[in-house]
């Protein structure tokens, strides 16, 4: 575990943050309250975990600034799981046996969440999700909350799948990274299929290491499908949008992206440029939504970001993450207690308001008001950061109460910009 022990001391790169030491605020006697967790600060999901990481810094000054919580200061601890499901149950356990935590948030995704749940649920923990999908599914935890825009499969595809159809879609190709979050949501995704009466004619799962996508996209260019619905981490993402540019996939599909991790976030974005235009798929936030708080978060972490050299625009995770502090922040402060089993309760009956709308939890711990994008990349240029602040780049297509703009199809016409 040393080579996870690292102290963070104002930086998001290395693997501890202690964060709240805000100067010239009287706190009241007694300990600090420890929130605790594991976050990809390197490898596939680094990216987006050291941006969720600079939001969740700025709660932790925000609340110690206004005095803390319960008058205590509160004190926040992550170590770099390296994107590594592996890591993360150690990490888990050495917060609440050494660190002696108070309060636990998860790692960003499903696949490090995953290995914690069991031991979490064990150990009788409250755990606020970050952006996982249906890691509660099986192991059914009475204080599982998940911070995502999302709750089930519907919810990721019914607009990709309403898109493809009213252009004339039939048949669909499917292809899924072979681990927990994509087999996930494939899956749910299949079923979808069936009750909408689309032909699967390309059914592919691929390992999660695989780097090279060209004879896949070869393969699903000869199934000729007119729908490709792709489930994929960032990575992986990247590599399948580089692949389908340089190869095709036939002039009759209509309609290609869905469940592409990755694709929202700044670096990716900037990197791939050009290559990203006439795709849909699904978005957290882009901008042009209103939410009560989101522009002047997005001011202030626009500052925070530059400083950490992390996701400039920070789009997907960083707002999600400051609400995770906002809701925690407001169960605290109306149980006036961090009783783990009281939280859960009061977060289970009330609606939190969040710079993110308000949240509401079903059963399960996920949301009972799920607000998630279908969005199409249009005219994007390269090497144009910027365009990515304005509306018109990421053009809404459903929920009907976002909608901004129409579906260029088929994805031929739509990948070429003005």
């Amino acid at each position: 575990m040393n080579n996870i022990r690292r102290k963070l001391l104002g930086t998001v790169g290395a693997a501890l943050i202690a964060a709240g030491m805000t100067s010239g605020v009287a706190f009241a006697q007694g300990q600090p309250i420890k929130i605790g967790m594991s976050m990809p600060q390197t490898g596939g999901l680094g990216g987006g975990g050291q941006a969720a990481l600079v939001a969740l810094r700025m709660w932790v000054d925000d609340v110690n600034a206004k005095g803390g919580l319960l008058g205590r200061k509160v004190e926040f601890i992550a170590y770099d799981d390296q994107s590594n499901p592996a890591n993360t149950p150690g990490i888990y356990t050495k917060l609440l046996d050494v660190d002696k935590v108070d309060l636990l948030i998860a790692p960003y995704a499903t696949v490090p969440t995953a290995p914690i749940m069991p031991l979490v649920k064990q150990r009788g923990k409250l755990l606020m999700g970050n952006f996982s999908f249906q890691v509660n599914q099986t192991v059914k935890h009475d204080m599982w909350f998940n911070n995502a825009p999302w709750n089930d499969a519907d919810g990721w595809s019914k607009g990709f799948f309403e898109a493809g159809q009213k252009a004339g879609g039939k048949t669909i190709a499917f292809l899924a990274s072979d681990q927990e979050f994509s087999q996930n949501l494939a899956n749910g995704a299949r079923e979808i299929v069936k009750k909408l009466g689309l032909k699967k004619v390309y059914d592919q799962n691929y390992p999660p290491t695989t780097t090279d996508f060209s004879s896949v996209i070869r393969s699903i260019r000869a199934a000729k499908p007119d729908m490709v619905f792709v489930a994929s981490y960032p990575n992986d993402s990247v590599a399948i949008v580089r692949a389908v540019n340089e190869i095709g996939l036939g002039s009759q599909v209509v309609i290609f992206g869905g469940a592409m991790v990755g694709l929202q976030f700044t670096p990716i974005m900037e990197n791939l440029g050009s290559l990203l235009n006439g795709i849909v798929n699904y978005h957290t936030y882009v901008p042009g939504m209103k939410f009560p708080g989101i522009d002047d978060f997005f001011n202030r972490y626009s500052v925070k970001a530059a400083e950490a050299k992390v996701d400039p625009l920070g789009y997907y995770l960083p707002p999600f993450n400051y609400a995770i502090g906002q809701m925690l922040e407001q169960a605290i402060n109306a149980t006036k207690s961090i009783d783990d089993r009281k939280l859960a309760d009061y977060l289970r009956k009330n609606e939190m308001q969040t710079i993110v709308g308000p949240v509401r939890f079903d059963a399960n711990g996920e949301r009972a008001n799920q607000r998630l994008v279908t969005i199409q990349f249009r005219d994007i240029q390269d090497k144009n950061l910027a365009q990515f602040k304005g509306t018109g780049k990421q053009v809404i297509l459903h929920p009907a109460g976002d909608k901004n703009g129409e579906f260029i199809t088929p994805y031929s016409a739509a990948r070429k910009a003005k």
